[in-house]
């Protein structure tokens, strides 16, 4: 058994990970650490965990990691990542972080749009954290920068367009909508229930920060720099993402090709699941499952394709794709404890 560590523990990200590690076949959690709940049990932070777990929360200390966990997630914010990755990475562990510090190649991009980065050295030697589009390079990987949850949505809805050339780059739009879940665990006026419920509303229009991985993401499946309109909205629900995905063809095609071009590049990867012609996909249908739903509509009036995509955002979007990372980066079977099937109703 593999001892695990999740650093930053006490998220809603930290609890998914040990949901889906606690059932692992080949790893044991033997580390769990909060700075806010360090000294408290772990099941009294989340107390859906109780008889499930003994663990006391530990303070983000690195000797104290390092000596109880040979692999660590860091479920940490942005920049307080890079405090603790490089201690452990010297440390001999092999990483995958949950943040957005290591997903961006570029760090003055990195600095444009977060803030100042204190390792971009290790920038050039983090792989991105994408199974589907980067197995062999997260298999040899040390460090893995888990992708965010926005990305993963429409990175997997334009791979096998932009990869057949199959759409022109520069007409790319992305609505996206995400549950509450994705603003995290810590209280914030906007994420109030009265403040969510029975509401629907857009942020960080033209300038949320995982604008710059999408379009990394999107060049490099492109071969051609890429720019997107990208504007993501607020559902009243706790989970789920959809991405609704919008692209000038440059050939004609009908839905039914498309889709069939999908299953084919997606064959080999079982958490993406392609509806058949007809049929599109619903957050309700992959909650608390590593699954990718992706949907495709040819719109011969505009000549545009339609592109529909849903994932969990804590699990795909981050602590199930962040497992399925471990599972290459050690040698597992990739869906080794990701398996169970979505919650429904």
């Amino acid at each position: 058994m593999v001892k695990v560590a999740i650093v930053g523990a006490s998220g809603y990200t930290g609890v998914e990970l040990f949901r889906f590690l606690g059932n692992h076949p080949n790893v044991e959690v033997t580390c769990v650490t909060s700075r806010q709940n360090a000294g408290d049990d772990f099941a009294a932070v989340f107390p859906s965990l109780l008889g499930r777990t003994e663990l006391i929360c530990d303070p983000v200390d690195i000797d104290i990691i390092a000596e109880k966990a040979d692999f660590v997630f860091t479920a940490l914010p942005h920049k307080t990542a890079m405090e603790v990755v490089p201690g452990l990475l010297d440390a001999g562990k092999k990483v995958v972080d949950l943040s957005a510090d290591y997903r961006l190649h570029d760090a003055a991009v990195y600095e444009a749009w977060y803030q100042e980065h204190t390792s971009p050295e290790l920038l050039e030697e983090a792989v991105y954290g994408l199974p589907e589009l980067y197995r062999k390079e997260v298999m040899g990987a040390r460090l893995v920068a888990n992708p965010g949850c926005y990305p993963t949505s429409v990175a997997l809805a334009l791979a096998p367009l932009l990869h057949h050339k199959l759409v022109d780059p520069s007409t790319l739009i992305i609505d996206s909508k995400s549950g509450t879940s994705g603003a995290g665990r810590s209280a914030k006026v906007g994420s109030l229930y009265c403040e969510v419920n029975e509401g629907f509303q857009a942020y960080g229009v033209a300038s949320h920060r995982h604008t710059p991985e999408i379009e990394q993401t999107l060049s490099d499946l492109a071969g051609v720099a890429v720019k997107v309109s990208f504007t993501p909205h607020l559902l009243p629900v706790n989970r789920g993402i959809l991405s609704t995905c919008y692209a000038t063809l440059n050939r004609g095609a009908d839905s039914a090709e498309v889709v069939q071009l999908f299953k084919e590049y997606y064959d080999a990867d079982g958490f993406v699941r392609v509806h058949p012609d007809g049929s599109l996909p619903n957050v309700a249908y992959i909650r608390g499952s590593n699954y990718c739903d992706l949907g495709v509509v040819c719109d011969p009036r505009t000549g545009r394709i339609i592109v529909v995509s849903v994932i969990d955002n804590l699990v795909k979007g981050a602590a199930g794709q962040a497992v399925q990372n471990m599972n290459l980066m050690l040698g597992f079977a990739e869906d080794a404890g990701l398996q169970n099937a979505p919650l429904f109703p």
